[in-house]
């Protein structure tokens, strides 16, 4: 029986790299299938993904062994990923819910090869849906003076169902650093992403106030600092004059739905690594 792993990589760049990893999943028999590979120039970091078959008796523990000595001699900071394991996300949203329900109807239709352990939110909004979708629903309200309570609820939440990967689903809440830098690389936010860019209150109406003609989204990683986090992905929409304020907002929902769904495939497909402030997706 043949199993299918990822297995990604980055160390200082120099000459041996990928000959180093290539000969010894060859030496097990193992079958590449895609490799995606970048040199940062400007940092002398490189990047690698491999996505490869092993034959009926190449495990994890017999990979990582074999893979070992290069690991090693070149430094490299790795992870391998069986993709036999379905990933599991825990969801946080608060009222808007066009995010999840976008997600999960990618998820029920196999497009995103994923389980949403939990669902959680600070409002009832969305228990109805998650019932429906046989997930369980944690309603954690943020009280003014018991933040940092709520998210060790999330973050035990996070360790008992084993997910991989919470997706900010237009969650309303502004995390602690103490929270973000816990799971930093585990977080993915969606916002909306305007060019010129607008803060604060009512975003599209601000936008719409400014006559703009494109509006967008950026799916990112969550850190300390406020939507400053290593970008995923973007996508941006046309606009007009004519359009209202309702209407931006109808369009932006579209968007930011489209945007979040794609970050999340690429993470749970391993295809994002971090580089510092910034990303390298393979796409």
């Amino acid at each position: 029986m043949i199993s299918n792993f990822v297995f990604t990589l980055s160390c200082a760049d120099r000459p041996g790299i990928v000959a180093a990893v290539a000969s010894e999943l060859a030496a097990l028999d193992a079958n590449i299938a895609e490799s995606n590979q970048f040199w940062d120039r400007e940092t002398g970091q490189f990047f690698m993904r491999l996505a490869f078959a092993a034959p009926d008796g190449v495990g994890r523990e017999t990979l990582e062994r074999a893979l070992g000595p290069a690991i090693e001699r070149f430094g490299m900071r790795t992870a391998l990923a069986d993709e036999a394991r379905k990933k599991k996300i825990l969801v946080m949203v608060s009222k808007f819910d066009h995010a999840m329900l976008h997600l999960l109807y990618q998820i029920r239709v196999g497009w995103l090869d994923a389980e949403v352990a939990a669902i959680v939110s600070n409002h009832e909004h969305s228990r109805a849906t998650a019932e429906y979708e046989g997930i369980p629903f944690h309603l954690l309200p943020v009280g003014k003076d018991a933040k940092a309570e709520q998210e060790e609820q999330v973050l035990a939440l996070v360790h008992d169902t084993g997910a991989d990967l919470v997706v900010l689903a237009r969650y309303m809440q502004i995390l602690s650093d103490r929270f973000a830098t816990r799971l930093y690389g585990q977080i993915i936010n969606i916002h909306h992403s305007f060019l010129p860019s607008f803060k604060g209150a009512r975003p599209y109406h601000q936008a719409h106030e400014r006559g703009v003609k494109i509006i967008g989204a950026t799916a990112h990683y969550v850190t300390p600092e406020l939507d400053e986090g290593p970008i995923i992905e973007q996508d941006t929409a046309r606009v007009n004059h004519a359009m209202s304020p309702d209407d931006l907002i109808a369009v932006g929902r579209d968007i930011e739905s489209r945007v979040l769904a794609r970050a999340v495939k690429l993470h749970l497909e391993s295809r994002v690594m971090l580089n510092g402030k910034r990303t390298v997706v393979f796409g």
